[in-house]
């Protein structure tokens, strides 16, 4: 039988199922649910399929992206199959988390049928009538668990190598030109062109577009030049050969779209074809919390979070295994791929309110056990990526721009953003120098909070061999992080102890609040935060979206964020607990857990614009890898700043005793840093 054959065959089905009255028993309205869901894709499949998409008006265009949407849309949410708890409460237990976890991995089918990818549809189109044939296949309509979720398992084996190469692919490679094509073939001031990504799409979306359409060619070739050439410059100072490269896989938020065809004609200059992927919606490529690739709205934050970790349905030693073989075999599939693939370009939005999400017991969460096959797989899948992929050979770069929940004031908050995105170089590079030539001569630096922060660190440094040739910390601007605005090293473990307190920080879009780490020798020793009213949950919370399933992370990166114009701004329309770590990084000191910011390239030697060499590019753990690889990286890094108001003091403390106040009283005071307290002075 043929795909079309078999995709008429299970269309008939489908139809069948919703429109049967006599379905009946717990589960039917479960299948008729569901079936009325697939019926609307497949309906869409065919609204792209015969081009209508094109020619539909807006209105029919909304419409249809709300139905695909809707069941889980906050106020549909409560009733949706997609949502544990109601699941849980119709099914039990048992059943009511596999139906749950089929009613989010069915979701998948809205990207294949708008990329029109008919033997992708039909794997989850078989699934679902394998699952429906289990259940009412006998006259007593009386499952058998254990069939199922043999049925789910055969799903995984069966599809995940093909998977994962499919994903891989995708993320290197510009094979699948879906997006490309839209982004640089549509008449971007008709937006209706938003609609045919597949994504879920709000007025943000629109809002965005209609911004960057108001704006002059130039204002929009600023935009693009200041993120590629960052990523330029990133290969540049760091003596990588970006001429041996020819891809780049661009990650940002549907409505910028004006802004990246700009970016991609400038990475064609430098010989890079772009590769766009969306974030995987199915359990087989890895759906996770965290949003990679080309990115719509949230239809609901608290759907992404219930079903983050569905994959502990089925997680074991035997499937963790098989995820590595997979990958494995996938990058040997793909390696001439890798080999010309120069790293990610990524532009991200800033500005979403705050969300409380909530730790349902009835979402599936990971065991113990679980977690440590997590955490083990992170790590083997880190080093075989590290071996197709060498970190000494690839870059990144990073900017970030508001969105339009950011306020009423979006228009000029995003003109400012354009402006701290294009800082003077020259000027940070000179004033973050003299920061860097006293703390270069310290032993520790001590770092206070103040107010309702109750930090208190000691933070041990590396000792310079020479002085004269060597520094210790990374006099870094605007290239592969964007805006300008730090100095960063590795410190020592030994040494580092104390408390880190913040009262509030968005991480990975997401607020922690009140939240402290505990320090001893450069390890998280203790954790707790205020989000949650249970205390075990705000430390799985921690665990999960901090440690990443560790049981302990070092203290990877001490740095002085020097960008006090982006914290001016923050302030001055009361946004700065919307700034996205990139931006907030900037505005204080701040400390990273997990690796160094040269993991995997430590021997690469890197130099500050003085031509000093920054040689504190290991910690204790990272040496761990001239012995044993598996025991020096956690494949993570998430910095955590505390904000100029809330900060007390930084001090350098030298051998001698002597202390050389870096920050105190809410300026800088190291002569010739007066440059940096005039955006204090505007508040």
């Amino acid at each position: 039988m043929t795909n079309n054959d078999c995709f008429d065959t299970i269309r008939q089905k489908i139809t069948t199922i919703e429109n049967e009255k006599a379905l009946a028993g717990p589960y039917g309205d479960y299948f008729k649910r569901t079936a009325y869901f697939l019926k609307a894709v497949l309906s869409q499949y065919d609204f792209i399929l015969s081009g209508e998409i094109y020619d539909a008006d807006i209105t029919e265009l909304a419409k249809r992206n709300e139905a695909l949407f809707a069941d889980i849309l906050p106020e549909n949410y409560g009733t949706s199959y997609a949502n544990p708890a109601f699941s849980v409460k119709c099914f039990g237990s048992d059943f009511g988390k596999v139906l749950t976890f089929l009613a989010a991995e069915f979701r998948s089918l809205i990207m294949y049928a708008h990329e029109k990818r008919l033997d992708l549809m039909l794997i989850r189109l078989r699934l679902f009538t394998e699952i429906y044939d289990a259940f009412f296949g006998t006259e007593a309509c009386s499952p058998d668990y254990q069939d199922i979720m043999a049925i789910i398992k055969n799903y995984f084996f069966e599809n995940l190598e093909a998977a994962t190469i499919e994903r891989l692919t995708n993320q290197i490679s510009p094979q699948n030109d879906f997006a490309a094509r839209i982004i640089m073939d549509s008449d971007l001031t008709d937006l209706r062109y938003l609609y045919h990504f597949g994504e879920y799409v709000t007025e943000n979306e629109f809002a965005v577009a209609r911004h960057l359409n108001s704006l002059p060619d130039d204002k929009i070739k600023l935009m693009a030049d200041t993120f590629t050439e960052g990523y330029r410059i990133g290969f540049k100072i760091n003596g990588k050969d970006i001429k041996k490269k020819k891809v780049t896989a661009i990650h940002y938020r549907l409505g910028f779209e004006r802004m990246i065809r700009k970016a991609v004609e400038n990475f064609a200059e430098m010989g890079l074809e772009p590769a766009f992927f969306r974030t995987s919606l199915t359990i087989l490529e890895g759906r996770s919390a965290y949003r990679l690739g080309f990115l719509g709205a949230y239809a609901n934050k608290q759907y992404e979070f219930d079903h983050k970790d569905d994959s502990a349905l089925v997680l074991d030693q035997d499937l963790s295994d098989r995820r590595l073989l997979a990958l494995e075999k996938a990058y040997r599939t793909i390696e001439a791929e890798a080999k010309v693939y120069a790293g990610p370009a990524r532009m991200e939005t800033f500005g979403e309110p705050a969300f409380s999400l909530a730790y349902k017991d009835e979402a599936l969460s990971f065991s113990d056990s679980q977690q440590k096959l997590v955490s083990q797989y992170v790590n083997a899948a880190g080093e075989i990526s590290n071996r197709y992929l060498p970190s000494e050979e690839i870059s990144y770069t990073i900017i970030a721009f508001p969105a339009p929940e950011i306020g009423p004031r979006f228009n000029e908050i995003f003109d400012e953003t354009i402006a701290l995105n294009t800082l003077d170089y020259n000027l940070y590079r000179d004033v973050q120098q003299i920061i860097i030539d006293a703390l270069d001569q310290a032993e520790f630096v001590k770092i206070t909070g103040r107010g309702a922060n109750k930090t208190n660190l000691l933070i041990a440094m590396n000792e310079l061999i020479d002085p004269a040739s060597q520094t210790n910390f990374e006099n870094c601007v605007a290239d592969v992080n964007i805006p300008v605005g730090e100095v960063f090293t590795s410190p020592k473990l030994k040494g580092s102890t104390g408390i880190l307190h913040v009262t509030s920080v968005f991480l990975n879009e997401v607020e922690f609040k009140d939240l402290t780490l505990n320090l001893n020798d450069g390890m998280v020793t203790d954790y707790r935060c205020a989000n949650f009213p249970k205390e075990e949950e705000n430390r799985k919370f921690i665990k999960e979206n901090i440690l990443f399933h560790h049981d302990s992370l070092p203290v990877s990166e001490f740095a002085i964020g020097t960008n006090t114009t982006a914290y001016m701004v923050g302030k001055k329309y009361g946004i700065a607990d919307r700034f996205p770590i990139l931006i907030a990084e900037k505005t204080g000191p701040h400390f990273a857990f997990g690796d160094t910011c040269y993991a995997k390239a430590e021997d690469v030697a890197v130099f500050n614009p003085d031509g000093k060499e920054i040689v504190a590019r290991d910690n204790e753990i990272s040496l761990n890898r001239k012995a044993d690889k598996s025991k020096a990286y956690f494949n993570c890094h998430t910095d955590i700043t505390i904000p100029y108001d809330e900060l007390g003091a930084i001090i350098a403390l030298t051998k001698s005793g002597a202390e050389l106040p870096i920050f105190s009283g809410g300026k800088f005071v190291l002569p010739g840093c007066e440059e940096l307290n005039k955006a204090f002075d505007c508040l």
